[in-house]
């Protein structure tokens, strides 16, 4: 047994949490670049309370999901400013960008120089500014993993600027934040947590860490996000599913993704299309493609039986199967109206080049089981509907 385990310098979970975030950005500094989502004013009281505790406040706000050009902006403004902390507060995208401007505000390249796939990858070379992340949505983790997603227009994809010193420094986790998403949004951000959390406990890369944090969070979002998406106002559902995510990011960031996550990156940069909603797509086909592998070619894989241990905690059947977790997850999606890859613009004409693309993605190197392209294809196929 031989494994590596990383996770954000500090975790602070709770209701109510989100009133320390003063004292915790003082701290670090006095000079704080807030990057929001698209409208700040949805984080007022927070923003308030940073200046009323005499920081100099500049807001960063980004719309949707981060352009590698908004990252490059954002770490320009950070230096003009003089910003020596940065804070994160929104959704996956905001936080990802949040890290991305602190890693850049610091190591000035030109940002080719550091990303995967469709630049150089080198490793950064001086520490990011401090970096402290407030989720509001229960889905992308992005608050404990060390990386952040950018679209790069050009090439119609999504890439990752990763490193191990991108981690927060603190993760500020207040599901009180999350009360507010609507039911698409509480759909399409849960989802994901779920993806997250099944793909790093069947993965190749896991380890006895990470399996301990996806069997505490597959059952909280099993249950958490139905009742959250029923009823908005339910505050345990809310606190499971910023549990969930949580655990799912510091799962993901030590044990790695798999095909889901490898089809959503070109998928999400070819059209545009919300993350979470990506991978509630192609979740079950991927999902049943891979227990059907694993049977076929490698049975006594761990992995199958992580896929049988994962059935219990999502269906709280003792006797359920691999295959009845394909099944629960099929079902979920559909009560969820998660939409179809064909409902996301996808077509059968696109498929030889996603999956070329999708071949390329990080994440496809941690699936359990290695897929032959006419296998993508298929699960293509059938996500499209």
């Amino acid at each position: 047994m031989n494994f590596t385990f990383q996770t954000p310098g500090k975790v602070i979970f709770g209701r109510d949490t989100a009133g320390q975030l003063p004292t915790l950005v003082a701290a670090s500094g006095h000079t704080p670049l807030v990057v929001t989502g698209a409208t700040p004013a949805r984080h007022q009281a927070l923003l308030t309370a940073l200046r009323q505790a005499d920081l100099a406040v500049t807001v960063f706000p980004v719309a949707g999901e981060p352009a590698v050009e908004t990252a490059v902006a954002g770490a320009r403004l950070a230096r003009e400013a003089g910003c020596d902390v940065v804070v994160g507060i929104g959704g996956g995208g905001a936080l990802d960008t949040a890290k991305a401007v602190a890693a850049l505000a610091t190591n000035t390249a030109d940002v080719f120089t550091y990303l995967e796939v469709v630049g150089q990858g080198r490793p950064l070379t001086a520490r990011p500014l401090p970096c402290i992340a407030v989720p509001t949505t229960a889905g992308t983790g992005a608050e404990a993993t060390a990386n952040a997603v950018l679209t790069v227009p050009e090439a119609r994809v999504k890439v990752s600027l990763r490193s191990a010193m991108m981690l927060p420094d603190v993760a500020l986790v207040d599901p009180l934040l999350s009360a507010t998403m609507p039911p698409a949004v509480t759909a399409a951000t849960g989802l994901d947590a779920l993806t997250q959390l099944l793909e790093s406990f069947v993965s190749g890369k896991a380890n006895p860490m990470t399996d301990a944090l996806c069997r505490e969070g597959l059952p909280r979002a099993a249950r958490g996000l139905a009742a959250a998406y029923a009823d908005g106002n339910d505050l345990q559902a809310r606190e499971d599913m910023a549990l969930a995510s949580l655990l799912g990011g510091m799962a993901l960031a030590n044990a790695k993704l798999g095909a889901v996550h490898g089809f959503a990156a070109p998928i999400g940069g070819l059209f545009g299309a919300p993350h979470g909603f990506v991978c509630a797509s192609l979740l079950p086909f991927v999902t049943a493609a891979n227990i059907k592998a694993l049977r076929d070619r490698a049975p006594e894989a761990p992995a199958l039986a992580a896929y049988a241990t994962a059935a219990r905690l999502l269906t709280g059947s003792p006797e359920a199967t691999p295959e009845d977790a394909a099944d629960w997850l099929a079902a979920t999606c559909r009560a969820l109206q998660a939409p179809s890859l064909g409902n996301l613009g996808v077509t059968a004409a696109d498929i030889p080049l996603v999956v070329e693309k999708a071949a390329k993605a990080s994440s496809m190197r941690g699936n359990p089981v290695e897929l032959s392209s006419d296998e993508l294809a298929a699960i293509l196929t059938a996500a499209i509907g």
